[in-house]
């Protein structure tokens, strides 16, 4: 058993009228990184999820937290 990893990265990007490319010029990656990131398909290193916490001024914890995975 493992965590699911839950990100909030989509709501604070759109409460600062962030596109999904200016975030991802932000922190130098692609668009579709930033995409797959707010759909739960992509876990980010933790530098690009200290960066992006920087780009969208919120802590780590608020955008990213886990919760038991239970299948």
């Amino acid at each position: 058993m493992g965590e699911k990893m839950t990100t909030f990265v989509r709501e604070y990007r759109k409460k600062l009228k962030m596109s999904q490319e200016e975030l991802a010029k932000k922190v130098g990656v692609r668009r579709e990184t930033i995409g797959r990131l707010e759909k739960g398909k992509y876990n980010p290193s933790l530098k690009l999820a200290m960066d992006i916490s920087t780009a969208l001024k919120a802590k780590v914890e608020e955008l990213f937290q886990f919760s038991p995975d239970i299948a």
